[in-house]
């Protein structure tokens, strides 16, 4: 393969003029000849086997030209790219300009990656929230485990708000029972708004055994146009009147709900947790911040194809998520009253700046030599396989090479940003450092103040629970592989 020309068009296009040489056009045409060598009736020799050169001066040198150009241009083709270091982002036009029997010449147009300047991407100063956890915040997690662990149990009295009901009943619209209206042993927890406005509330002090009807109306957006706005009575039953059973928040309950001995152990760690869980928030916001700042300073012409393709995938993912809720995206779009071009369309911003962000990422590790290790890559192979529980060649086979090498080159570059850019809150830390400093340079031109003695009993309670709140928290592989999915 030659590579005549690369020739830059409008919109991030190019043109480039491919020679394949004779010894690659041979490889091809001898392909030719093999797929079609079985279809070609030659006299003199039995079906299939007739020589090349025979079939060649009967039907003529190009009687194999078109597969020939077809096998040896992808080839040719990728060669080129590569030669060049262009990286599309569609197909491309092919044309066949030249043709000789044992050579040929084809251009290939084809939309590329656009050329990004950047502007300023390091030294740069950007917020990032601050990251508390208070007591109410643990207090909340405790609760949500609570709620979690407890339990129903019968009771034998009357129910109310908050208890859960077990229940026989049939509606019926105009003394007729309507179709979906019928149900047994239902279990219905009183003011969880389950049932349409008015139904639980009528069940609210009764006991089990008892029965009653229960007189509603459907609201008129009911999703059944047949019942929209109908009054209508159920006959119910009450079978069972349940209440929650709340366990004790003890050093038993942290026993069984954690891998834990106490109650302090537990409520430690989910602070610890916590904490690193809004950090991470933290440093994602911070990063999302500078990457904006970065963005908003580069300068790049985004062909239509790109944001084409960035939609394509918006939508396949979206589209994913929904089915295993068990929708399509065509039900959800009928839901929602759209049409697939609104939908799309109210991912186009998002879209954009997804590739802008991806196009700054890249021009960063170009610029500041950032690159993938064959260790790297290896290794994060291992911790991703470790966290699925997957044997790693199932994982590698999952995973191709080029996507994994292009998320770690994303994720190294975003690292490299955020530690060479300032949060406002840190930058704000260091300048109070250096008045600080200075003010205690112009504390040594004056007599030295006393000091109060320092309290080393409560100095050492406050490093050991700056310990604890630093300590890595207990994860095990299987907690880790249900958190990834």
């Amino acid at each position: 393969m030659k590579l005549k020309s690369v020739e830059k068009l409008e919109n991030s296009k190019v043109c480039l003029e491919i020679v394949v040489e004779p010894a690659e056009f041979e490889v091809g045409l001898d392909y030719a000849y093999h797929k079609n060598v079985a279809k070609i009736n030659i006299p003199g020799f039995r079906k299939g086997k007739a020589p090349r050169k025979m079939i060649e001066r009967m039907y003529g040198p190009t009687v194999f030209a078109e597969d020939a150009v077809n096998f040896a241009f992808p080839i040719a083709y990728e060669a080129a790219l590569k030669e060049s270091g262009l990286e599309p982002v569609e197909q491309a036009d092919i044309e066949v300009t030249e043709f000789e029997p044992t050579t040929f010449t084809f251009k290939a147009t084809v939309t590329v990656v656009p050329e990004v300047t950047l502007g300023e991407y390091k030294g740069l100063t950007a917020s990032r929230p601050a990251v508390t956890v208070a007591k109410a915040d643990v207090d909340a997690e405790i609760a949500r485990l609570v709620e979690r662990n407890s339990r129903l149990v019968a009771v034998d009295r009357a129910s109310k708000e908050g208890d859960t009901v077990v229940i026989d009943f049939e509606g019926f619209v105009d003394g007729v029972a309507f179709e979906g209206g019928k149900s047994e042993n239902h279990s219905l927890k009183l003011g969880s708004g389950q049932f349409i406005p008015g139904f639980e509330d009528q069940l609210v002090g009764k006991s089990a055994g008892e029965e009653c009807d229960v007189n509603v109306t459907f609201p008129t957006e009911y999703h059944s146009d047949d019942l929209a706005g109908k009054e209508a009575v159920f006959k119910v039953k009450v079978c069972e009147v349940k209440e929650t059973e709340a366990p004790v928040v003890d050093d038993e309950f942290a026993k069984d709900v954690s891998e834990f001995d106490t109650l302090d152990e537990l409520k430690s760690s989910i602070e610890a947790k916590l904490l690193e869980s809004r950090e991470k928030m933290a440093d994602e916001a911070f990063q999302e911040a500078l990457l904006d700042k970065i963005i908003n300073g580069m300068q790049v012409e985004i062909p239509e194809v790109m944001i084409e393709n960035q939609l394509d995938r918006v939508t396949d993912d979206f589209a994913n998520r929904l089915s295993a809720q068990g929708l399509t995206l065509e039900a959800y779009l009928q839901m929602s009253n759209m049409d697939v071009p609104t939908f799309r369309g109210n991912f186009r911003d998002g879209a954009i700046r997804q590739i802008k962000v991806n196009l700054a990422l890249k021009k960063i590790a170009e610029l500041e030599s950032i690159t993938i290790s064959e260790e790297e890559l290896e290794e994060e192979y291992k911790n991703l396989a470790e966290q699925y529980g997957m044997p790693l060649d199932r994982l590698k086979g999952y995973i191709p090479v080029d996507m994994m090498m292009s998320d770690m080159l994303l994720m190294k570059t975003s690292k490299f940003i955020r530690e060479n850019n300032k949060s406002r809150k840190a930058a704000a830390k260091k300048a109070s450092a250096k008045k600080d400093e200075a003010e205690s340079g112009d504390d040594e031109k004056k007599p030295a103040a006393k000091k109060a003695p320092a309290k080393k009993a409560s100095a050492k309670k406050t490093a050991d629970e700056g310990e604890a709140k630093a300590a890595p928290k207990k994860r095990t592989t299987k907690k880790k592989a249900e958190d990834a999915e």
